[in-house]
């Protein structure tokens, strides 16, 4: 195995996890956030979980902003790539900045 496939497998594992765990923080906030509409109280347990998600979301979506951002001068879409690097995370910057001759 070359650096590149192991790059690659890497690459692609990071991506479905990273994909799973920002859905997961999507339904767990609007779980909170129907809770809260409710005046239901979640278990206080769960405060650290909220507090890592929250900040995991905000990271992704400064980098989706970016991403939207640069998109144009590497002739992609921003729309798309900004949604596709928010669910990905930094895999998404990496991408987007690597050079054409790197595909």
């Amino acid at each position: 195995m070359n650096l590149k496939s192991i790059k690659k497998d890497i690459f692609t594992f990071v991506k479905i996890i990273s994909t799973v765990l920002i859905t997961s923080a999507i339904g767990l906030e609007s779980w909170n956030i129907y809770a809260v509409i409710n005046n239901t109280y979640l278990p206080s347990s769960l405060n650290p979980i909220f507090w890592i998600e929250r900040f995991a979301m905000a990271s992704h979506f400064i980098e989706g902003i970016i991403a939207a951002f640069y998109a144009p001068s590497r002739q992609r879409m921003p729309i798309k790539y900004a949604t596709y690097t928010f669910f990905v995370g930094t895999i998404g910057l990496l991408e987007l900045f690597e050079r054409e001759n790197d595909y």
